[in-house]
């Protein structure tokens, strides 16, 4: 119906009614849900996604016990014993130093983002709103309308634009922390099980594949302590 209009111009007085519907396309910025929506108990979540429940086996027929303090043990069908530990992902997601760092820095960069955006929307429904009152006092002329309203259409689907990009930036980011983050831990497990040489170190979720979990085998306190430890001495 606009463009018909705009085709076709009609008395000035009735220009108005064209134009009226700018303020439903801008909305308000108060009203707007913030487009950044950061998700961190995702974080290590990609470890359950791609198959990384076990992280690794490691066969190996001797065991070193004796600085073993955490309780292994199921048994086999057979009778030999399979040593069987988890850790907490929530809880690394909570206490791990470095996803602190991750997160602060992925809503930094969102949060200046979002400012930059909403900036630029409040000053077009500024204009918007001037352009209406306008409209209204038939203060301008129907072909420098025409024009004002076409700027406004032209800069609104530029935001528009600008959003999607921003927010697929911080999708990207978000993506790749998580990466560093999986390859951070991932590491660190391996190293961490050359003393105990568990058989499986699976990853236990909320929510996740893991229903029902035995305490005895959390082993997330002592890696979230090395973990922690380890990141310290690497920002020496």
């Amino acid at each position: 119906m606009q463009e018909e209009n705009i085709e076709n111009p009609e008395p000035v007085q009735e220009v108005e009614t064209v134009y009226t519907g700018i303020s439903q396309i801008i909305e308000p910025a108060q009203n707007k849900v913030p487009f950044f929506a950061f998700n961190f108990n995702t974080l290590l979540g990609l470890i359950l996604l791609v198959g990384l429940v076990v992280l690794y086996v490691l066969h190996f027929t001797g065991r070193n016990t004796q600085d073993t303090t955490i309780p292994l043990a199921v048994q086999k069908s057979s009778g030999k014993q399979l040593s069987v530990v988890y850790v907490n992902i929530d809880s690394i997601n909570t206490h791990y130093e470095y996803v602190k760092i991750l997160r602060k820095d992925l809503e930094s960069t969102g949060k200046r983002l979002q400012t930059e955006v909403l900036a630029e929307q409040s000053g077009l429904e500024k204009e918007a709103s001037d352009f209406q009152r306008q409209i209204s006092a038939n203060a301008i002329p129907e072909d420098k309308a025409k024009v004002i309203y076409e700027q406004l259409m032209q800069k609104q689907q530029a935001l528009m634009q600008k959003k999607d990009r921003y927010t697929q930036q911080i999708g990207e980011q978000e993506m790749g922390m998580n990466l560093r983050l999986v390859d951070s831990v991932t590491a660190f497990l391996k190293r961490f099980n050359r003393q105990y040489q568990f058989d499986y170190i699976m990853a236990y979720k909320s929510g996740g594949e893991i229903l029902v979990s035995n305490d005895t085998m959390d082993i997330t306190k002592s890696v979230l302590e090395e973990l922690n430890k380890e990141y310290q001495q690497r920002k020496k």
